[in-house]
């Protein structure tokens, strides 16, 4: 079972790196046009109407698999600073604060930085002359012995 599981990683992760990245886009949109029950930001505002923007490119570019790293760190570091900036003066926890969202888009997006995009990313692309899968881990090789 463990294998199986190991053979479907790259997909999981692509699949949660699109998920993610479609849900960021989405409060994106929601900000900057006002659609998807959100109310707009008025261009230019510092730091809502930057935040949606980066929301937006950045959420749409992790769903791609496009720049995956760059675009997720970039994203990981907005919400942080949300996070810290907006909520945590507020109170200390993500609960009483209401910085349940910008806590776990944070993590989520810092997960993608390490672990790369995953399998079916437009990475892969330019990174492998064509092909858009990610390729299963490198396994590590063991030089025989003769006994």
């Amino acid at each position: 079972m463990v294998i199986r599981l190991n053979q479907a990683q790259p997909y999981a992760l692509g699949l949660f790196r699109v998920v993610i990245g479609f849900l960021f886009a989405c409060h994106g949109a929601a900000s900057l046009f006002g659609v998807l029950g959100g109310g707009s930001v008025p261009t230019g505002t510092w730091p809502g109407w930057y935040a949606a923007v980066i929301q937006l490119v950045g959420g749409t570019l992790v769903a791609l698999g496009l720049g995956t790293r760059i675009a997720a760190f970039i994203a990981s570091g907005s919400m942080a600073y949300a996070y810290f900036k907006v909520h945590q003066p507020e109170s200390l926890f993500p609960l009483q604060n209401g910085g349940e969202a910008s806590a776990l888009f944070c993590w989520a997006f810092l997960l993608l930085v390490f672990t790369g995009p995953g399998a079916v990313a437009l990475d892969g692309l330019f990174s492998r002359g064509g092909s858009a899968r990610v390729s299963e881990p490198a396994r590590e090789k063991t030089q025989a012995v003769s006994v």
